[in-house]
């Protein structure tokens, strides 16, 4: 599922999205990205964040600086791809998919919980390079932002046409949730109280469970999908 998700129409059925297959030019954009973000985190790795350059991604990528601005707007958003990739897309897929009887909320709250989690050996060494940078850590957190369109899409078409605006308002909604959630389990080590100890640089170590503290950021937002499903209801 492409990440192009957000820019095309869905259409809901009982258990699966279906989208047009993507064009050539489409093809081309996306493995053009993939390569970037892969180029990105292997440099990362190799050099540390603090010593690759826009100018070395894109050449290692195989396209010009130029190129690369078209796609991220720094080095930082580059890296970050490489463990958040398409993962918007593929939660808006996964609530998709889940059958008509299922409730909203949990449906939700399991895709969210299912594509944050279950992170391979590449994802999990990005992941281990964003908790030793603040501008890392700026980037990872604010591509919950992403969450916003795809979702509205599947939740909107889930609710009925007269559900437009209160899809947008739940999908930000969770947007904001994942990212209080992973606020909470990226701040520092004894500055669990203070707003500005998570701003402070150096290497974090995640605390508590991630699914619960998802689980738990999203519980407050229930009420809101069962009240908007019960609109929907004959």
């Amino acid at each position: 599922m492409h990440a192009s998700l957000r820019a095309r129409s869905s259409v809901w059925h009982a258990d699966t999205v279906t989208t047009p297959p993507p064009g050539l030019r489409e093809r081309k954009k996306q493995a053009t990205r993939e390569a970037l973000r892969e180029a990105a985190l292997r440099l990362a790795v190799e050099r540390g964040p603090d010593h690759v350059r826009v100018e070395d991604i894109a050449e290692a990528a195989g396209v010009s600086p130029r190129t690369y601005n078209n796609y991220f707007a720094s080095r930082e958003q580059a890296i970050v791809a490489a463990v958040t990739a398409d993962r918007e897309a593929r939660i808006a897929a996964v609530v998709a998919a889940r059958p008509a009887g299922v409730r909203l909320a949990d449906a939700v709250t399991e895709a969210v919980v299912e594509q944050y989690t279950n992170t391979g050996e590449r994802e999990h060494e990005a992941l281990l390079l964003i908790t030793t940078r603040t501008a890392l850590r700026d980037a990872f957190l604010d591509a919950t932002a992403g969450i916003e369109p795809p979702l509205t899409v599947v939740i909107a078409e889930r609710l009925g046409d007269a559900g437009a605006h209160t899809a947008r308002v739940l999908a930000a909604s969770v947007a904001a949730a994942v990212r209080i959630a992973l606020e909470g389990w990226l701040r520092p080590a004894g500055n669990a109280g203070a707003a500005e100890g998570f701003g402070a640089g150096g290497l974090v170590v995640p605390s508590g469970s991630l699914p619960d503290r998802l689980r738990a950021a999203l519980a407050p937002l229930a009420p809101a999908f069962d009240a908007a499903e019960r609109r929907t209801q004959p």
